[in-house]
């Protein structure tokens, strides 16, 4: 059955007539939207107990204590706030009047546009809550990036996005595909963007927070979600700022394991000719998800779960690990240059680069095409790692210095060679090579 879909004034107002759902909301950084939605709904004595904004730092820090990396739109900042907030609540509000409430608290910190759009509009906000009486909380915690162009625009996001996340929190946590899919509820398409989102508590009960962040992927709220050894998401930039970065790209229908001989040839030549020193390398295995994502088709979750367990393996190898759906190199190098790494080095299968060299494989634009990949890839401090395979026809080895590349992708291909943005992985050994 289709999911009936509220208005953002319904939802706050469904949960104001509740009479279970009762709590706190504070608000650091673009005003109080969230908790506006609920008093403008009415009713809302049912359910706000306290609203706040401690915007000066120094209040701030007298009520959440102070931040050691000085950053007030972090995770940190606002799972202090979650935390006091919340036991605030079951401190204050005791008595048979609150016995059959079940408690939340909301919390964001969220930097907008500023006057001069020059900064990165982003914000952490989550939810801690109860869906029984004197019961342990769970909590839902995301960040998010905001994309339109007006700081009023974003604020009202904000407002959205908040009213849908506890109304997911308290009608759909046991549905989690859904409680993704409602937090795009009322909101214009490319106005947000969720690249982050953790579960914990009894509300979730072997949830899988990798299986999660690969939802938003799915339903294009992100590109990508990465992943510490632990499965644990991480946001890009905290991870990937001023790193020297290599990747291995992998499918998630890959029978095999990944060749990581030949990749830990790639990273030590990326090492040793990008001068990298070895406290700032950062080496993420890349598990990609096109195929699972194929325009047309209809998505189905044991895809999703498949993809999540490849994942799931890959951390468990002790690196971290990004799940994407770029088909294309040069759009995950876009990617990650809004983390705004040092350097980039990515190691793939010299098939890729002989398919993008040919343009039998494209349409009559293959040359704007063919720019725009090597603007997009080759502009941000990106150098190619082919590593070669072996032709199973002509028990051949290609490598970049024979492989096809047709007469018109010639020249740019020689251009990227000469000029080192494209590399043989040396030094390896016959092992190493594949057969396709």
């Amino acid at each position: 059955m289709e999911r009936e879909i509220l208005d953002t004034r319904r939802k706050a107002l469904k949960i104001n007539l509740d009479p279970k759902i009762y709590g706190t909301f504070a608000e650091i950084g673009a005003g109080q939207e969230v908790a506006r939605n609920f008093f403008t709904a009415g009713a809302a004595s049912g359910t706000v107990a306290k609203t706040m904004s401690a915007y000066d730092m120094t209040f701030s820090d007298a009520i959440y204590g102070a931040e050691e990396s000085g950053r007030y739109v972090s995770k940190s900042r606002l799972q202090k706030m979650l935390n006091h907030e919340y036991d605030l609540l079951n401190e204050r509000l005791s008595g048979t009047k609150y016995d059959d409430r079940t408690f939340f608290a909301f919390a964001d910190t969220v930097t907008t546009l500023n006057y001069n759009k020059s900064n990165d509009p982003h914000g952490w906000i989550g939810l801690k809550f109860q869906t029984e009486p004197d019961g342990e909380a769970s909590q839902i915690i995301f960040h998010v990036r905001l994309l339109d162009t007006d700081g009023a625009l974003q604020q009202n996001v904000l407002g959205i996005i908040g009213v849908n996340l506890v109304y997911a929190a308290f009608y759909y946590h046991n549905d989690r595909r859904t409680m993704i899919e409602s937090l795009a509820d009322n909101l214009t398409i490319g106005s947000v963007e969720i690249d982050l989102i953790s579960v914990s508590g009894p509300a979730f009960k072997n949830a899988d927070n990798i299986l999660l962040n690969l939802y938003l992927i799915a339903k294009d709220f992100s590109d990508a979600a990465i992943f510490d050894p632990e499965g644990q998401p991480c946001l890009p930039k905290d991870l990937l700022y001023k790193k020297d970065i290599m990747i291995l790209r992998t499918k998630y229908a890959q029978k095999s394991q990944p060749n990581f001989s030949m990749l830990n040839k790639a990273v030590d030549q990326f090492v040793r000719t990008e001068n990298v020193r070895q406290e700032n390398l950062s080496v993420l295995i890349e598990v990609l998800m096109s195929n699972v994502l194929s325009e047309g088709d209809e998505l189905h979750d044991n895809d999703l779960r498949a993809a999540a367990k490849r994942a799931e393996e890959m951390c468990r190898t002790g690196n971290h690990v990004i799940v994407s759906n770029f088909a294309r190199h040069n759009k995950l190098a876009k990617y990650l240059d809004r983390c705004k790494p040092k350097s980039v080095g990515m190691s793939t299968n010299i098939n890729n680069l002989k398919f993008v060299f040919n343009s039998s494989n494209f349409g009559e634009n293959y040359t704007s095409q063919l720019l725009n990949y090597v603007s997009d890839m080759f502009s941000k401090n990106v150098k190619l790692f082919a590593y070669p395979f072996l032709d199973k026809k002509t028990s051949e080895v290609i490598t970049t210095s024979n492989m096809p590349v047709t007469a018109d992708a010639r020249p740019l291909f020689d251009f990227l060679i000469i000029n080192g943005y494209i590399t043989d992985i040396r030094d390896y050994s016959e092992d190493d090579v594949k057969t396709v």
